[in-house]
């Protein structure tokens, strides 16, 4: 069993900048990096509010710049994910992912969230077939055709405007009367040409014959029910914490996001979280940023006093 003095779990904005300032503080940490490192900005298509890039830059991009940042530090990295942990002993902390097993004296959780599904008939059945919940994977494949996209957050406008770089027309489908998403994509969305809006409704099927062909709807107010052609259907309701492997060993909230203090600290100590695995209200990147800076920094002065704990008294002569 491979034993570490620090792992971060995630390599989101989150774990990519505890594991800069862990490796700043000659820890040497080990990031295992879940399925895609980067998180959810490894997906995204535009950045435009991140201090430092006034000229915007991509998810990918800025992915990649925190990468190298952490390594040059002495941050490592494991591309595989976490199957089973186990806190319950205390430190050393047990961690099994799909190739290995470790022990870690202490821990950063930023697993980060997912998105949501509709969970209607179709959706499934047509994932990778028109069905998508990523426009910078997918946005490429649907030049020429007609899109419609569920939500109305600041993530369903983002890629609402991404896809106009492809589709003829882009319909974002909204629940409500009003949109939840920030005032300046507000503007940018309702100025683009290629962006209708379709108030007080739902997705209620997604049909087709191989491919995604329409979509049933309804409204929300009426009942009243309609059939909408559709090439594609990208969807941005929501996430949810990937908090599962967590059960049963660190304190959650109802919805599973880990609850910790001012000073990222979980139920157990040792274990500290950052990032949108704790974070239900801002999930910006630069919240992201400074959680994982907090988190880093905890877990440092943790380990610290924890080894002064552990050094032999000196005899007095």
């Amino acid at each position: 069993m491979q034993r570490e003095n620090l792992i971060i779990i995630g390599s989101g904005p989150a774990g990519l900048t505890a594991a800069l300032y862990a490796g700043r503080a000659q820890l040497q940490p080990l990031v295992i990096t879940g399925n895609q490192i980067g998180g959810q900005i490894a997906i995204t298509s535009e950045v435009e509010n991140y201090p430092g890039f006034p000229e915007g830059t991509t998810g990918p991009e800025l992915v990649e710049m925190m990468q190298k940042h952490a390594e040059n530090f002495g941050a490592r990295y494991v591309y595989d994910e976490v199957q089973e942990i186990n806190l319950t002993n205390g430190s050393p902390f047990y961690v099994k992912t799909y190739g290995d097993e470790y022990e870690a004296d202490a821990l950063i959780i930023t697993a980060g969230a997912s998105p949501r599904r509709l969970g209607i008939p179709g959706e499934d059945a047509f994932i990778g077939r028109g069905v998508s919940y990523c426009a910078t994977s997918d946005g490429f494949f649907f030049r020429g055709k007609d899109v419609v996209v569920v939500g109305g957050g600041d993530s369903a406008l983002e890629e609402g405007l991404f896809l106009t770089k492809f589709a003829d027309t882009v319909r974002i489908i909204h629940r409500r009367d009003e949109l939840r998403a920030g005032p300046t994509l507000q503007r940018r969305a309702f100025a683009n040409e290629k962006i209708s809006f379709i108030w007080d409704t739902v997705v209620t099927e997604i049909e087709g014959n191989g491919l995604v062909q329409t979509v049933k709807t309804m409204d929300v107010n009426s009942g009243a029910e309609n059939v909408l052609t559709a090439d594609g259907v990208f969807i941005y309701i929501g996430h949810y914490p990937n908090s599962k492997f967590l059960e049963g060993q660190l304190v959650m909230d109802e919805h599973g996001y880990v609850i910790t203090d001012d000073f990222m600290r979980t139920s157990v100590s040792g274990v500290f979280a950052a990032g949108e695995i704790q974070d239900p209200y801002y999930r910006q990147i630069a919240t992201s940023v400074g959680q994982g800076c907090a988190a880093a920094m905890q877990a440092e002065k943790w380990l610290s006093a924890r080894e002064e704990e552990d050094q032999p008294a000196e005899v007095a002569a």
